[in-house]
């Protein structure tokens, strides 16, 4: 029986889109060219963070998020940027009487983004507050750690097979792959790599669950 679910976050709760189209703006680039290149980094298995650097060789991320803060453009997300079915599937998860998390690989800056958005959510975590980033096993420990039930009766949800599902079950939680943003286009449907329930959307979780956690989209 699951009686938690823990959330990633990008892609998975918050629509990347405006926070990529910042960075877009900010390097100079045209939108349209910086996504565009984006995607063929992500097609050779670079973490997304080396599209800067098609750009510009030397860039230094930690370096630019920090100009962009004091500009008053910073990297951020509000309430607005939430997928649409985000509030009433983790609302009908704490009607069903579950404990829901929030932890993903994410700047601490963010855990204040997130609370800004007023989901009902009893934890919410990021990597660089925690130490520990995804795909590291480590980092689902924490999970397990933090969250008051064993680790087979929490579900972890995101949007990779590689940072998400396949570390989550490697200690023992259930892993839900939810179908958009980029990643999980492109391995959704890699045969080696199973996820208990893949969905196109958060609003198809709460009736799985109460199913019992079986059958389902696998994916």
């Amino acid at each position: 029986m699951i009686r938690a679910v823990v959330f990633d976050v990008g892609e998975t709760l918050v629509d990347e889109t405006s926070v990529w189209a910042g960075w877009a703006d900010w390097m100079g680039v045209p939108r349209h060219t910086f996504s565009a290149v984006q995607g063929a980094v992500l097609a050779r298995g670079q973490h997304l963070w080396e599209t800067f650097r098609v750009f510009r060789p030397d860039f230094d991320v930690r370096a630019e998020a920090a100009k962009r803060e004091v500009a008053g453009v910073g990297d951020r997300f509000g309430p607005e940027d939430l997928y649409g079915d985000v509030r009433g599937c983790i609302e009908e998860l704490r009607g069903m009487g579950l404990w829901v998390g929030i932890a993903g690989n994410q700047p601490v800056r963010a855990e204040g983004d997130l609370r800004r958005c007023g989901l009902p959510v009893e934890l919410i975590a990021t990597s660089e507050g925690w130490g520990v980033k995804k795909p590291d096993v480590a980092f689902f420990e924490r999970v397990v750690a933090e969250v008051p039930y064993e680790a087979g009766e929490i579900l972890y949800v995101g949007d990779r097979l590689d940072n998400d599902v396949v570390p989550a079950q490697k200690v023992g939680l259930r892993a839900a792959l939810v179908r958009r943003g980029a990643w999980a286009y492109v391995n959704a449907f890699d045969p080696e790599r199973i996820a208990d329930v893949r969905v196109e959307g958060l609003g198809e979780l709460p009736g799985w669950i109460r199913g019992g956690g079986a059958g389902g989209t696998r994916g």
